[in-house]
């Protein structure tokens, strides 16, 4: 039995992650990752710093940060107090704890010894891996609640669903893994106009437009292979009704990733509005991959040929 306590800290985690992530971009879209100088954990030698727009936006980063690491520990420590006998549950909280500890480290490392754009990449990353992990605890719990996820269905989840879910939520992480590539090396304004780059179908392949360009192509693939994937579980899992919502949710959040991907690019020479667009591209992209690891998840417990769990 899944408390209201426990679903209301998991809740509160999943939203406090997604407010770090979104924090994290803030600092990178507005350049104030060194807005703390190179002290860390404080700021410019001072608890409470100067105030300067920059270091209040990396020192609220790093506040979130601070407070939101303390609930995923308090929610690490209630699953392992009451509900350790689900390994489900102890997997995503554990993995919670260890991409917050991953990113907070990736942080700090960057605030000592200046990153490559490369390396700084994977911040967003492992942010993503981290309020994955979190909503997929609040899902977790919420089904324990209505009990959709205590018993096994009575007609499995074929098994070409798990190579299809699986194989595009490896290669959603590298088109994350490109767009965050993109705000580190400042390289957003590569490609302007859309769907044309830069009136071209195939712009010059140099510099930031090469970069910008690739993810264009990338984001284009995943909306394709999206749809086809909503098409092919609404086929094939016709009892599975929570499969079926959360492929046809996959493709509408992609959806909307490519429109607010064409709303950034309309936006990019705007400094304020396209810090908002920024935000709205990332909060699409985190649901998105939430959605599909969910998927994943699911189609693997309840594939054809695995035994009762």
């Amino acid at each position: 039995m899944v408390s209201n306590r426990y679903r209301t800290l998991a809740a509160a985690t999943c939203i406090g992650m997604l407010i770090v992530l979104l924090a994290g971009a803030l600092v990178t879209n507005t350049d104030s990752g060194r807005g703390c100088g190179d002290d860390w954990p404080l700021c410019h030698g001072k608890f409470i710093p100067a105030y300067t727009v920059e270091s209040l936006i990396e020192y609220s980063h790093r506040l979130v940060s601070g407070v939101v690491g303390l609930l995923v520990l308090g929610t690490f420590i209630m699953t392992l107090a009451s509900h350790r006998a689900s390994r489900e549950a102890v997997w995503y909280a554990s993995s919670a704890g260890f991409f917050t500890v991953l990113q907070a480290l990736l942080g700090a490392a960057a605030v000592k010894w200046p990153q490559s754009p490369s390396v700084m990449a994977l911040h967003f990353g492992f942010s993503i891996m981290a309020f994955t992990s979190t909503l997929l605890l609040l899902l977790w719990a919420n089904r324990m609640r209505r009990g959709s996820g205590v018993s096994r269905p009575a007609v499995s989840v074929p098994r070409s669903v798990l190579p299809f879910t699986l194989s595009i939520l490896i290669y959603s992480y590298f088109v994350i893994y490109l767009g965050a590539f993109i705000r580190h090396t400042e390289s957003a304004g590569g490609c302007l106009g859309w769907p044309l780059c830069n009136g071209q179908v195939i712009p010059e392949w140099e510099g930031a437009t090469r970069i910008v360009f690739v993810h264009r192509v990338a984001a284009l693939i995943i909306f394709i292979v999206i749809g086809w994937l909503a098409l092919h579980v609404n086929r094939v899992c016709k009892t599975h009704r929570g499969l079926r919502v959360s492929a046809t949710l996959a493709f509408v959040l992609v959806s909307a990733q490519v429109l607010s991907g064409a709303l950034l690019t309309a936006t990019v020479e705007n400094e304020d509005w396209f810090i908002f667009t920024s935000m709205l591209h990332n909060i699409i992209i985190s649901g998105l991959f939430g959605v599909l690891a969910d998927l994943t998840i699911r189609s693997w417990k309840w594939r054809e040929g695995r035994g009762k769990v």
